[in-house]
């Protein structure tokens, strides 16, 4: 028979994994009354986590984002993943590099034996490229990112050439990364133009300004706008593009300075890759072990089939 902290803990799991519960399903799951379903839920208000209660014939419950943070229940896989990424973290964000270590820490304290053993088996030390690379402020990248999302005005200082501040109203379009640097792409209300921004040199100014209809870029997608902007320094003759399933931080950290990747999604982005042939190409793509869909160019697609059929020779008996 379960305890009930192991009873709370295998319901916490089951809200956490599906986002509508009927009670009845809920109760059979866990082997209760549908009573004992409702005061398990009460616990986990009391813990801080918004359950949210339907009533009715159709009713259930349902695991709602909150106003603080409450604890995290994660599985074995989870846990290691969370480990590598805390190891690996090199944003070029102030202070979360630091608060990445804090919460390494804390992680593994709380973390059983039998995975801090797999954690301490994967101890990485992330060597970053040479060169002074500004950080840029978190506060200002929330602004920036917030005003993205909201499709808002973006008002802000820009800093120039000697020292001097230029002030700008640009319609926040994408934040992106390149070469280990955030960008913002904008449209310049004023030069009434596109504009590529340097997050780490904007200040922006306080109080969001009006809402905007998403302008189409002057390029298939911001991926390939960007690339463009950057080709002079691009030495590779060959760039393709290709959404990646892995977080776009994880992405820049390993694409090399002449990667340029978009955010997505927590969990995916999309990449712009330079090599000396499309073969190079496809191999950086691969390089990183996790599904992708190729966007283009049809260079690449080919490239692609020749790799996977390379591999699958290299292993053929």
């Amino acid at each position: 028979m379960s305890t009930p902290s192991s009873r709370l803990l295998a319901l916490l799991s089951l809200l956490q994994a599906r986002r509508d519960w009927p009670g009845e399903a809920l109760a059979d799951r866990l082997g209760v009354s549908p009573r004992t379903v409702r005061r398990d839920v009460d616990r986990l208000r009391e813990l801080g986590y918004p359950v949210h209660a339907s009533k009715g014939p159709d009713g259930g419950y349902r695991l709602d984002a909150g106003t603080q943070m409450p604890p995290l229940l994660l599985d074995d896989e989870q846990a290691v993943a969370l480990v590598v990424a805390l190891q690996t973290a090199s944003t070029g964000v102030a202070g979360v590099d630091e608060a990445a270590v804090r919460a390494l820490a804390t992680l593994r304290q709380v973390m059983p034996a039998r995975l801090r053993a797999a954690a301490d088996a994967l101890q990485v030390t992330a060597v970053t490229r040479g060169g002074n690379r500004p950080q840029v402020d978190q506060q200002v990248l929330l602004t920036v990112g917030t005003a993205v999302r909201a499709r808002e005005v973006l008002r802000f200082d820009y800093e120039g050439g000697s020292d001097t501040r230029l002030p700008r109203r640009a319609e926040a379009h994408h934040l992106v990364t390149w070469g280990g640097r955030w960008y913002l792409v904008g449209y310049d209300l004023d030069r009434e133009d596109w504009r590529t921004y340097r997050v780490d040199r904007m200040t922006p100014k306080t109080g969001s300004g009006p809402r905007f209809a998403p302008r189409p870029l002057p390029a298939t997608d911001v991926a390939a706008y960007v690339a463009a902007q950057f080709s002079s320094v691009d030495p590779w003759p060959c760039r393709g593009e290709a959404d990646v399933d892995m977080a776009a931080s994880e992405v820049a950290r390993w694409a090399g300075r002449d990667a340029l990747v978009e955010p997505l999604g927590d969990d995916r982005c999309r990449a712009v890759l330079s090599a000396w042939s499309w073969d190079g190409v496809a191999s950086r793509f691969a390089m990183f072990g996790v599904p992708l869909r190729v966007v283009g160019p049809p260079e690449l697609a080919d490239a692609m089939h020749r790799l996977a059929d390379r591999v699958t020779a290299a292993v053929t008996t």
